[in-house]
């Protein structure tokens, strides 16, 4: 398979992004408002105490930080589809002899590493300058939790991907993709750090995917895990790729022989 095209379309989309700077911007300051906002209200619950129950808030910080960052980059384009379905370009699209779900990829990759740059880094370090941040509990641990947040994304876009595979039944997937991001907002560590979730929840939370999204990166971060927990949880990661990828990949193949394009 040839690389070259889906880089092309990766470049196309990073270097579209940079032509909205005020939006950029607009991004930009959105995402430190919701992490001062969340962090002023755990200093509040917190008060005087630097620890509850173990966690420490600076602990809460660095997860509020790396989560709300990484969730700026991980951002899937839930309508990739759906839209292509709606105005019936679709047909076009599984014309070209490149693969679709390929290219789906590499936009979205495209996108992820502007916002890499020019939303996480800028909030980064923004955080290093006003609350600070937890350095990585060592060098190894740093990029471990770099190889466990690519598979966080993978995890999270192979969801996105099954998701819009039922716009092939559904006139519109509105709902679903709204019930995905609640769930993924809460359920992923991201708005609420899991430490402080139930232990029957955090039982049922270890049997979902949302947990690997960005909690697991977190805690390899922090240093809360061992090697061999990091094995572990880096192959449930690996486990919820490939499964999800394959429903998705099922609705895709009978989604092509139901779909219908109407008009000329």
């Amino acid at each position: 398979m040839r690389i070259a095209p889906y880089f092309a379309y990766a470049r196309k989309c990073f270097l579209g992004r940079s032509a909205y700077r005020f939006d950029h911007l607009m991004s930009i300051l959105s995402t430190c408002m919701q992490f001062f906002i969340f962090w002023g209200i755990y200093r509040a619950l917190y008060g005087a105490n630097s620890e509850i129950d173990g966690i420490t808030f600076s602990m809460v910080t660095t997860n509020f930080i790396l989560s709300m960052g990484l969730g700026a980059v991980f951002c899937p384009d839930d309508y990739f589809l759906p839209n292509k379905i709606w105005d019936g370009s679709i047909a076009t699209e599984l014309l070209r002899p490149i693969s679709f779900k390929g290219r789906m990829i590499a936009e979205n990759l495209g996108n992820a590493a502007f916002d890499l740059l020019f939303r996480f880094l800028p909030v980064l370090v923004i955080a290093l300058l006003t609350v600070g941040v937890s350095a990585p509990a060592s060098p190894v641990m740093l990029l471990l939790f770099l190889f466990s947040a690519f598979l966080g994304y993978g995890v999270l876009w192979t969801i996105s991907f099954a998701v819009q595979m039922t716009s092939f039944w559904l006139i519109n997937i509105w709902s679903l993709l709204t019930i995905k991001n609640v769930f993924v907002n809460v359920l992923s560590g991201s708005m609420i750090p899991l430490w402080f979730m139930p232990e029957w929840m955090n039982g049922i939370l270890n049997f979902t995917p949302f947990s690997s999204i960005y909690f697991t990166p977190v805690q390899i971060y922090l240093g809360q895990l061992s090697y061999g927990e990091i094995a572990f949880k880096c192959g449930v990661q690996v486990l919820w790729i490939a499964g999800i990828y394959l429903i998705g990949n099922f609705l895709w193949k009978k989604g092509q022989q139901k779909l219908v394009v109407q008009g000329g």
